[in-house]
C-alpha cells in the first residue's frame, strides 16, 4: 500500500512523510506468498474449558487464574468471577476504558466501574488469529497472568479445549477504500479492502522503529494459525531505562508498584544491545518486538471490531494501543465498516 486514502485522523502532511519513511525501510521478512486456510464458512466456540494461572501482571506476587469456556453468545466475552453482580464484559471497542498512564495496556469496562479488565491485549489478540469465534474467558480478578513465554500459554489452553463449529455463519467485515488514522509521534496505521474479495484474509505489513537496540524492524505476513501461534512466543519490550524507573522513582504509584515484569517475562533492550535474550530471530536479526506488535497488539485492537472478523490488508508504523483503538473507534464513528458480501457485490 502506498496511498493512506481517506485520512480519518490526524495531518495528512505528517501521514505522508511516515509513509516514505516505511516505503523506504527494508521488509525484514517477507511472507506474502505463505498458503493459508480459506476463510470459515461457520462460527466457532471451545469443545472444552481449561484454566491456567500465572503471576498477576500488575500483582506480581499473586497468583492469577483465567478459564477458557465455549458459550453460546456470539463473540469474545471477558467475566469478573469475582464480581457475580456485574455482567461479562464484551470484547469490544465500544468498552474501551483507557490504553493506560504509566503501562501501555489496553483496559476494558462495562456497567460497574470496578467491572473492568486491564492488560487484555494478550488475551484478546489470539481472536483473530486462532479460529475461535466464541468464548467465555472467566477471570479472578481485573489482573489478568503474566506468562514467560508471551501469550503461548494461552495458545496451549485454547489448544487443549478444542474447536467445535455452531450453526451460525461466520461474519466478516472490510472497508472499501483504504482509510488511515495518524498520530503525533510519526505514526500511523491504514486499513484497506482485500486484494481479492473473492478469496480474501487478513493481510499485515508491520514496522517498528526505536532508539534502542530493537531499532529498525518490518515484516508483512498474513494472518494465520501457524504465525499466530509462532508469534506467541514473543513478549512486550521495553527499554532498560523504563525497566530501571519502574524498580526505583515507579514504585511511587500503584500501577508500577507491584509490576510482575522481570527478565523473563519482558523483553529489555538497550541502547545498543539487548540486555536478555531477544527471540524470534531470521536470519540473524531478532524480530521478536515487530512480532509482538504486530499479533498479539496491533491484532488486538483489530479483535474490538465486534460485528465481524476483520479481512483486508493493515499497514502500521511505531503505533500503539492508543492509536491502534483510535483507528477502530474511528472505523465505527465514520461508519466505514461493511460486510464482506457487499464488497464482492461492488
Amino acid at each position: 500500500m502506498t496511498d493512506p486514502g481517506t485520512i480519518l485522523m490526524g495531518d495528512g502532511d505528517a501521514i505522508k512523510a511516515s509513509y516514505d519513511a516505511m516505503n523506504s525501510q527494508p521488509v525484514d521478512w517477507d511472507l506474502r506468498g505463505k498458503a493459508v486456510p480459506p476463510l470459515r464458512k461457520c462460527q466457532t466456540t471451545l469443545a472444552g474449558s481449561t484454566s491456567i494461572s500465572g503471576p498477576g501482571t500488575f500483582m506480581g506476587k499473586a497468583t492469577r487464574t483465567i478459564t477458557f469456556e465455549p458459550t453460546d453468545k456470539e463473540g469474545w466475552w471477558l467475566d469478573r468471577a469475582d464480581l457475580p453482580h456485574t455482567l461479562p464484559i464484551r470484547v469490544s471497542i465500544a468498552n474501551v476504558w483507557t490504553t493506560g498512564q504509566i503501562v501501555s495496556n489496553i483496559v476494558l469496562r462495562s456497567g460497574n466501574p470496578h467491572n473492568y479488565v486491564r492488560m487484555v491485549e494478550h488475551i484478546i489478540s489470539l481472536r483473530m488469529g486462532m479460529g475461535v469465534d466464541n468464548v467465555m474467558i472467566r477471570l479472578d480478578s481485573g489482573d489478568p497472568p503474566l506468562f514467560s513465554q508471551g501469550s503461548m500459554d494461552l495458545v496451549d489452553a485454547l489448544d487443549k479445549c478444542g474447536r467445535v463449529e455452531t450453526s451460525q455463519p461466520a461474519q466478516y467485515v472490510t472497508v472499501r477504500e483504504p482509510v488511515t488514522v495518524g498520530g503525533t509521534y510519526g505514526d500511523f496505521v491504514t486499513l484497506a479492502p482485500p486484494d481479492d474479495p473473492e478469496n480474501p484474509g487478513l493481510m499485515l505489513d508491520c514496522a517498528v522503529n526505536f532508539k534502542t537496540a530493537i531499532g529498525q524492524q518490518r515484516i508483512i505476513f498474513p494472518v494465520c494459525e501457524e504465525l499466530t501461534r509462532m508469534a506467541a512466543i514473543a513478549r512486550t519490550n521495553t527499554s532498560y531505562g523504563k525497566m530501571l524507573y519502574c524498580a526505583t522513582i515507579g514504585r511511587i504509584f500503584a500501577d508500577v508498584r507491584n509490576l510482575g515484569y522481570n527478565k523473563h517475562n519482558v523483553s529489555i533492550a538497550g541502547k545498543k544491545r539487548y540486555v536478555n535474550e531477544p527471540r524470534l530471530l531470521h536470519e540473524g536479526k531478532a524480530l521478536e518486538a515487530v512480532w509482538h506488535r504486530a499479533v498479539l497488539d496491533l491484532l488486538a485492537a483489530i479483535a474490538l471490531i465486534h460485528n465481524g472478523l476483520f479481512v483486508g490488508k493493515i499497514k502500521s508504523y511505531k503505533a500503539g494501543h492508543r492509536l491502534d483503538c483510535d483507528l477502530v473507534r474511528q472505523l465505527y464513528l465514520n461508519e466505514v465498516l461493511v460486510p464482506l458480501e457487499k464488497l464482492n457485490r461492488g
